[in-house]
């Protein structure tokens, strides 16, 4: 790989080279959301509220299926950070193949899943009667592309181990701006509706795998992909595995909270979730801008295990939870002051943006505890401990959010009793996260003790 695109995550100041990481990152999550976004906004403005409300409601759905093979990329990101932080060209080398293999195959599953979980699901989540129809076939259509959505974040991963966040920037730039133009042709011209928008989505992803192939097999270094040796290594599967897969399960543990939390909005009928969906689309800006820094702790940490290099990810920890408090008290606090605004960008109707208002000025606002949370899962990972977080969140996230459903919300059958359930449990793991890295960095450091007197 060009060494114009390589960060050094092991020497040198953290906070230039972590913002150097993280704004391209940053770029290329918000430009992922414009998949959605532009689903969202067109289907809103030139389809109708059932249509709007048909791909919010399959959001949750989606979100579940697919953390639970995205999490594997994470043990990928992982593997290659460890490899080059140990400079060991054969671990990154079988690390490449094995992952983007398995990402072509996760790929081609999750077709067969989303195809025929998808009513089943639906149903199961209370999905109103009106919106149901075209909710399974948006989400049908979208698996199809599942194969490239694979493909380019594995990619991606692997890109970003090594320190380059800018060419996937590039390359979701290119198509990202072909899906909103694929968009607004099938439903305008066209006249499809949630159809038209999940074609455009899965050609723009398929564009962006072969993109982001080809930079690999360019490559030089660490990163260059032959296909005729994409292979499964399966000791390096199984580490992928034993690293990605709690992501994984955390990923849809919290899919299957927001699962509850949508069949409770779906109760509120058909209004309520096309406001949840806008306000909803709103909010994932702000957190992909966090999840790129979450991004940063995880392979600026990875790369310094490697090099055995503890204070520096500690060092890593404390720099990432200022960032990530930063961007997520303005951009949350913002998108709340500019609801308004932002809302009527996805519906004109002053009933939905109403609705939507509430969301944000509970959700929105609070954002950044989500952001922290997810700072110090990613450290923890990165220190070999990816079981842990795992637990903690099926305990503090899922539990408690079931809990509040079960009890609180049964009692007290209102909109803000619901959102209010998001920022207590975000507050609640990040407690225990805390007492959770200081166990883990005690262990770790008597680790590389132990191993350095041998």
């Amino acid at each position: 790989m060009s060494k114009n695109y390589e960060i050094n995550m092991t020497e040198g100041k953290l906070l230039p080279k972590l913002i150097k990481f993280s704004i391209p990152l940053m770029l290329s999550s918000t430009l992922q959301l414009f998949f959605n976004a532009a689903d969202v906004i067109v289907v809103g403005r030139y389809a109708g509220d059932a249509a709007l409300a048909a791909v919010g409601s399959t959001g949750a759905l989606i979100n579940l299926i697919i953390n639970l093979f995205i999490g594997i990329s994470i043990g990928a990101s992982v593997l290659m950070g460890q490899a080059i932080g140990k400079g060991s060209y054969k671990e990154a080398q079988d690390t490449l193949h094995t992952s983007m293999l398995s990402g072509l195959l996760g790929g081609f599953i999750m077709i067969a899943v989303g195809y025929y979980s998808a009513r089943p699901m639906l149903e199961l989540m209370q999905t109103p009667e009106e919106v149901i129809d075209l909710a399974t076939l948006y989400m049908q259509i979208y698996f199809m592309g599942m194969p490239g959505f694979m493909i380019y974040n594995f990619g991606a991963s692997i890109l970003r181990a090594a320190g380059d966040t800018k060419r996937p920037l590039y390359y979701l730039a290119i198509s990202g701006v072909m899906n909103i133009v694929l968009n607004l042709y099938f439903v305008i011209v066209l006249k499809k509706t949630v159809d038209g928008v999940a074609l455009a989505t899965i050609i723009s992803e398929a564009f962006s795998a072969v993109l982001i192939v080809l930079c690999l097999m360019k490559s030089d270094s660490y990163l260059n992909l032959k296909l005729d040796k994409l292979k499964m290594d399966w000791k390096k599967f199984g580490e992928m595995l034993r690293i990605g897969l709690p992501s994984g399960f955390t990923g849809a543990l919290f899919s299957i909270s927001n699962m509850l939390i949508q069949s409770s909005i779906n109760s509120f009928g058909k209004l309520v979730v096309a406001a949840n969906t806008a306000a909803g689309n709103i909010e994932g800006f702000v957190f992909m801008a966090m999840d790129a820094i979450y991004q940063a702790s995880l392979s600026f940490a990875s790369q310094n295990m490697g090099a055995k290099k503890l204070d520096r990810v500690d060092e890593i920890l404390k720099t990432t939870i200022v960032m990530v408090s930063v961007v997520g008290l303005v951009l949350g606090v913002g998108s709340y002051l500019a609801g308004n605004f932002l809302l009527s960008l996805y519906t004109p109707n002053p009933e939905v943006i109403e609705i939507a208002m509430l969301r944000l000025s509970i959700i929105s606002t609070t954002y950044l505890l989500c952001g922290i949370m997810d700072v110090y899962s990613g450290v923890i990972r990165a220190m070999g401990y990816s079981l842990t977080p795992m637990i903690i969140a099926v305990v503090c996230i899922c539990g408690f959010r079931i809990f509040w459903i079960m009890s609180v919300f049964q009692k007290y059958h209102e909109q803000w009793i619901l959102y209010i359930s998001y920022p207590l449990s975000w507050l609640l793991t990040t407690v225990v996260y805390i007492f959770t890295y200081i166990y883990v960095k005690k262990k770790v450091g008597e680790r590389f003790a132990l191993e350095e007197n041998n």
